[in-house]
């Protein structure tokens, strides 16, 4: 069990998790490594809400589009959306931990949640952070659980 000078309900608010009291309690109890899931997948949704109308310039696809008479908005939530595909392709990889047409002896990896002490020395806790995919559309920020991205 992990040991934090925090109260995790109130860590867990103050990240922006829409039940903090449930992930906390999933912590405590069941031992999972939540807080570091959860900063994981913030952390991929900023980058999938990275894609706007402003940043879209940058793609010269997308400047094609726009000039082509695409409505900006619609190429930056099309953006979005093949963001979030390709996120939780990698998500459900990461969390497989081997690739299946590898030979049977092949290395497979596993996310590890790292605590950090006072002198910044990061320590394995032992615990995984996995199952990210399963959780990626209840981290969105927006709490409509991606539901925008189809749209």
């Amino acid at each position: 069990m992990v040991t934090r000078k925090y109260d995790l309900v109130a860590r867990m608010r103050e990240l922006g998790v829409d039940d903090p009291e449930g992930w906390a309690e999933s912590e405590l109890r069941e031992d999972i490594a939540q807080e570091a899931r959860w900063l994981v997948l913030r952390r991929i949704w900023r980058e999938i809400d990275s894609w706007t109308v402003d940043t879209i310039a940058g793609v010269p696809a997308a400047q094609r589009a726009v000039a082509a008479g695409a409505d900006p908005a619609d190429v930056a939530q099309a953006m979005r959306s093949a963001a979030y595909d390709a996120a939780f392709s990698v998500l459900v990889r990461v969390d497989e931990g081997y690739d299946p047409e590898a030979p049977p002896d092949a290395p497979g990896w596993l996310l590890t949640e790292i605590r950090f002490d006072d002198s910044d020395e990061g320590t394995p806790s032992g615990r995984d952070v996995g199952g990210l995919h399963e959780s990626i559309l209840s981290a969105d920020p927006s709490g409509r659980e991606g539901a925008d991205l189809w749209q």
